[in-house]
């Protein structure tokens, strides 16, 4: 990460924490004469589209003040969206009884596994498929990201 994007890190955690919701990511596209900042923000509970906006105007005057932002940029605040994998053990409670798609390590091996997460116990993610239960913790997730169900 350079100055810059560690420089749009610390003033947009800072505004973010405030609103009690945390940087779930930051993705910083182009050069200073056409920068695109993305800054994808989650909480306990949903982000709202009038959160997200609320948010950028508070980071936008700020982020004005950096000497190497340069004039011309677009600035992008939203939450990561059923297409962004989760990163954070924090933004599980919240998806309790959604479904997913997990690959973990066990031991040495990868593997896959597509569940509902039924219940969360400190680091631990219970998991039910097929009718066995399955215990993830979490530092052995790679990658969790929510199915979208339309029943």
């Amino acid at each position: 990460m350079n100055l810059l994007e560690e420089n749009i890190k610390e003033i947009a955690s800072e505004i973010i924490e405030r609103n009690n919701f945390f940087l779930v990511d930051l993705v910083v596209h182009g050069r200073s004469s056409s920068r695109s900042i993305e800054i994808y923000i989650d909480g306990e509970q949903n982000v709202s589209a009038d959160d997200c906006a609320r948010i950028s105007l508070e980071i936008n005057p700020k982020l004005e003040g950096l000497p190497d932002i340069g004039s011309n940029y677009y600035l992008e605040v939203s939450s990561p969206g059923v297409d962004r994998p989760l990163k954070f053990l924090k933004q599980y409670p919240k998806h309790v009884n959604r479904k997913f798609e997990i690959t973990f390590n066990s031991g040495e091996e990868t593997k896959k596994l597509t569940g509902k997460l039924i219940a969360i116990e400190g680091e631990n993610l219970i998991f039910s498929s097929g009718g066995k239960d399955t215990i993830i913790n979490f530092n052995n997730i790679e990658k969790a990201k929510v199915l979208v169900s339309f029943s």
